[in-house]
C-alpha cells in the first residue's frame, strides 16, 4: 500500500504529507494492519487538506477515494477487506482510539459515531461543541432570573426601544411624490418592519401619511402601528444576544450586522448602568476585515441615539484573532489559552464564516468564564479556507425556532410576537438570529436579487435576474474579445490609483482609490487565474507607461497581497500593501526610498522597506477565497470556460457580494447555471456534537 500510496504522490494525486503520514502510522501498526491502517490515515489527512475534519465511513466511495477514477481507485485498494469491513477492522487497529469503546489510549487516529478523525481535529472538535454547549446553556446577565421581574425587565425593554427607533425621517422622504395608496402601504410597511398590515388600520394611517407636512408629523404612528404588528429581526437579535452568554448573528451584505451589534454594545454598557464598565474587544481573522470592522463600527456608533457618555464606553478600535490571541513566532500555540485566559467582558468576532476549526478552538479554550462571546457573520459565504465550516454548522439549526421560554422572553424585551412553542434540537437554536432584509441591496438592486437568486440554488431564477436590465450588474460570455475587454477594462479602473500615486495623494488615499476595484478569480493557475491575469495587467500597465517594473521586483505602484504571516511585523496573510516613494529624502542615499504602505487594524498606516516584507505576490487579481472580508465598489469577477469543481454555490455566491454598486461577470452562462447547484459541504461531526 506505500508503494501504491508513494507513486499517487509522485502523481501529484497525494500531498508529500498526505504519504509522509501514511507512511508514519504504517510503520507503527502490526503488520497485518499496516495496509489498511496507512490508506485511511492517507485518506483523512487528503481529506483534511480539502477542508473536511473528519471521513464519514456512511459517505464514503471506495470507488472515489482521493478523487481518482473508479478504475484506479478499485487497483489502489485491490487486496484489502471488503470496504463494508474497514469501519470494524479500524475500531480494533492500535493505532486507531475508539471513543465508544472508552479507549481513548494516545493514538493518530480516532474513531468516533461512524468518523474516522486526525487525533488533533477530534480535540479541536470536542473542545468548539463543549464549550458552545457550555455557553450556550448559559444565560447572559438580562437573562438570570433575578433580573427578569420588574424594574430590570423594564429598562432593558425600554433601552432597545429607544436604539431601535422607526425611521420615520427615512419613511417622509421616501413618501415624497407617491400618490397611490397602495405604494404607500407597501413603503410604509418596508420602513417600518410590518409583517401584519392586516390588523391594522390603513384609512387612518394613510389619512395621516397624506396630511404630514414635516417628518414630526408621522410621530402619531407609534400608536397606530404596534410593535406585535412588525418584526425587527435587527432588535430580535440584539435582544437575542442580551439574553445569552453565546450568541451567532447572521445576515448577508447589507443586512446591517455591524449597526446591530453597535446597538447591542450601547444596550450593553446601559445594562452595567455604571457599576462595572464592560471590556468589550473586536477582533476579525483578518487586518483587511479588522480595518472595515473599525471603519463601520466606529461610524455605526456615532450615529446611535445614546448619550456621548454610552458612546465613550463602546470600542471602535478592532484587532486579529491572532494579535487578541497573543501570536508566537514560529508556534502554533497563543499566550492565551484556558490557563492563561483572555482578560475581557465581551468579545465581538466579526467574518466568523472565515475561521477555521482549530481557531475557534484555541478562542473559546482562552474565553474567561462568564464572557460574552457574538458572533457575526454570513452563513452563505464561503467557509474558512482550513478545515471546517464551525459558522455554517452552528447555524444549521436556525430553521428550528426559539424555545418557547426564550420566545416569551424575547417578545417581552422587542415587543413583537415571537411566542414559539418549538422544542429545539440544540440549546443553540435559542442563540441564534438570522437577519433577512437588506438595506443596501433593495428591490431595484441587481446585485441583491443575483445573491438571493444564487442562493435558492435555481439557474432558471439566476436566468431570469440577468433578462431584467438591472443597472448595476453585468454579464458578459467568454470569448478572446471579451477576455481582452476585461483586461482593458479592469486596467482602465487602476488608472484611478496610479493617478493617486502621481499626485503625490497620501498612502491612505491611495490604497482607499485602489479598494474601489478588484478582479476576482475562482482559479489561481490558467488564463482564468489569478497568477495568469496578474501578468496580463501587469503587463499592459506597463505598456501603457503607467508602472515601471523594468526587470526590477519592486515599483512605485506595486500593489501586494501577505501570503504568510510574519507576527513581528505585524503583517498577516491577505493584507493588502502598495508600493510608493517615502515623502522625505533618505539621508543616506540622497533620494526617496520605496516603502510598502499597509492599513492597520486600527486605521492607521505603516510603511515597511520592501526587503523586510515576508511571502507575497501581486495583486491586481485576487481569489474569490481571499477576497471575503473585502468590499469593491466595482467588482470585476471572471470564471473559467470550462466547469471545475472548485465552483460552486457559495463561491459564486461569496464573489457576486462583494460588490457594494457595481458587478462584471465574465462567463458561460452554463457555467454559472451549474455552479450554483453544487452546495459546499464539509464532513464535521460539530452539528451532531451540539444536539
Amino acid at each position: 500500500m506505500l508503494k501504491r500510496l508513494q507513486k499517487l504522490t509522485q502523481q501529484g494525486g497525494l500531498r508529500q504529507l498526505d504519504y509522509q503520514f501514511a507512511k508514519f502510522v504504517a510503520l507503527h501498526s502490526p503488520q497485518s494492519q499496516q495496509d489498511l491502517a496507512a490508506l485511511m490515515a492517507a485518506l483523512v489527512s487528503y481529506e483534511l487538506g480539502r477542508g473536511h475534519v473528519c471521513v464519514r465511513f456512511e459517505q464514503l466511495q471506495p470507488q472515489h477515494l482521493f478523487g481518482l477514477s473508479s478504475r484506479l481507485s478499485v487497483a489502489l485498494i485491490d487486496g484489502l477487506p471488503d470496504p463494508s469491513q474497514w469501519p470494524q477492522l479500524l475500531n480494533q487497529y492500535d493505532v486507531v482510539a475508539n471513543v465508544q469503546a472508552n479507549a481513548m489510549q494516545a493514538c493518530p487516529l480516532v474513531v468516533d459515531h461512524g468518523r474516522l478523525y486526525l487525533n488533533r481535529y477530534w480535540q479541536f472538535e470536542q473542545t468548539v461543541a463543549t464549550r458552545i454547549v457550555d455557553m450556550a446553556t448559559n444565560q447572559g446577565q438580562v437573562g438570570n432570573d433575578s433580573h427578569w421581574q420588574g424594574q430590570q425587565l423594564t429598562l432593558m425593554h425600554q433601552a432597545l426601544n429607544d436604539l431601535f427607533q422607526p425611521s420615520y425621517g427615512h419613511l417622509y422622504h421616501a413618501l415624497q411624490g407617491v400618490s397611490d395608496s397602495l405604494q404607500r402601504q407597501q413603503i410604509t410597511c418596508d420602513f417600518l418592519n410590518i409583517v401584519k398590515p392586516q390588523q391594522l388600520d390603513w384609512t387612518a394611517i394613510d389619512k395621516l401619511l397624506q396630511q404630514a407636512t414635516q417628518i414630526t408629523d408621522l410621530q402619531p404612528l407609534d400608536a397606530l402601528v404596534p410593535a406585535s404588528a412588525c418584526l425587527n429581526w435587527q432588535k430580535v437579535a440584539a435582544a437575542m444576544a442580551l439574553t445569552r452568554q453565546f450568541a451567532v448573528i447572521s445576515g448577508g451584505p447589507g443586512t446591517g450586522k455591524t449597526t446591530t451589534v453597535a446597538k447591542l454594545l450601547a444596550a450593553l454598557v446601559m445594562q452595567a448602568n455604571g457599576e462595572h464598565k464592560p471590556n468589550i474587544m473586536l477582533v476579525a481573522p483578518t487586518g483587511k476585515a479588522a480595518a472595515r470592522l473599525t471603519e463601520s463600527i466606529g461610524s455605526a456608533i456615532k450615529s446611535l441615539a445614546v448619550p456621548q457618555q454610552i458612546k465613550d464606553l463602546i470600542p471602535t478600535q478592532s484587532s486579529t484573532l491572532h494579535r487578541l490571541l497573543g501570536s508566537i513566532p514560529n508556534r502554533v500555540e497563543f499566550r492565551h489559552h484556558k490557563d492563561n485566559p483572555l482578560h475581557l467582558d465581551v468579545l465581538v468576532v466579526d467574518e466568523a464564516s472565515m475561521v477555521d476549526l482549530p481557531m475557534m478552538a484555541r478562542l473559546l479554550d482562552a474565553m474567561p468564564p462568564g464572557a460574552k462571546l457574538i458572533l457575526l457573520g454570513d452563513r452563505d459565504q464561503l467557509a474558512s479556507v482550513e478545515a471546517g465550516a464551525v459558522l455554517g454548522d452552528i447555524c444549521s439549526f436556525s430553521n428550528q425556532g426559539y424555545s418557547a421560554e426564550q420566545g416569551q422572553r424575547l417578545s417581552q424585551l422587542t415587543g413583537f410576537d415571537l411566542h414559539s412553542n418549538n422544542i429545539g434540537l440544540s440549546v443553540v437554536t435559542d442563540c441564534l438570529c438570522m437577519l433577512q432584509k437588506s438595506y443596501r441591496f433593495h428591490a431595484l438592486s441587481g446585485i441583491g436579487q443575483l445573491a438571493k437568486a444564487i442562493n435558492q440554488g435555481k439557474p432558471a431564477l439566476v436566468n431570469k435576474v440577468w433578462q431584467q436590465g438591472f443597472k448595476d450588474i453585468h454579464h458578459y460570455s467568454l470569448s478572446a474579445e471579451s477576455y481582452a475587454s476585461m483586461i482593458n477594462q479592469v486596467v482602465t479602473f487602476y488608472l484611478d490609483y496610479l493617478d493617486a500615486i502621481k499626485a503625490d495623494q497620501t498612502p491612505a488615499e491611495v490604497l482607499r482609490a485602489f479598494a474601489n476595484v478588484r478582479l476576482l478569480c475562482a482559479l489561481r493557475e490558467g488564463d482564468f487565474g489569478v497568477v495568469g491575469l496578474n501578468q496580463r495587467i501587469e503587463k499592459e500597465l506597463t505598456h501603457r507607461g503607467r508602472i515601471s517594473p523594468n526587470d526590477e521586483t519592486w515599483y512605485v505602484g506595486r500593489p501586494i497581497m501577505i501570503t504568510r504571516n510574519d507576527h513581528a511585523l505585524g503583517l498577516f496573510n491577505g493584507d493588502i500593501g502598495m508600493t510608493m516613494l517615502e515623502p522625505d529624502i533618505d539621508a543616506d542615499s540622497g533620494r526617496r526610498r520605496l516603502r510598502v504602505y499597509f492599513e492597520m487594524p486600527d486605521g492607521t498606516i505603516r510603511g515597511i522597506l520592501p526587503s523586510r516584507i515576508p511571502e507575497h505576490e501581486v495583486v491586481y487579481a485576487m481569489t474569490i477565497h481571499k477576497s471575503q472580508g473585502s468590499e469593491f465598489a466595482d467588482t470585476v469577477m471572471v470564471l473559467p470556460a470550462d466547469y471545475t469543481p472548485i465552483l460552486t454555490r457559495e463561491l459564486i455566491y461569496t464573489g457576486i457580494t462583494r460588490a457594494k454598486s457595481r458587478l462584471y461577470l465574465y462567463a458561460p452562462l452554463d457555467i454559472i447555471s451549474k455552479s450554483v447547484q453544487v452546495r459546499t459541504e464539509r464532513a464535521s461531526g460539530l452539528a451532531q456534537l451540539l444536539v
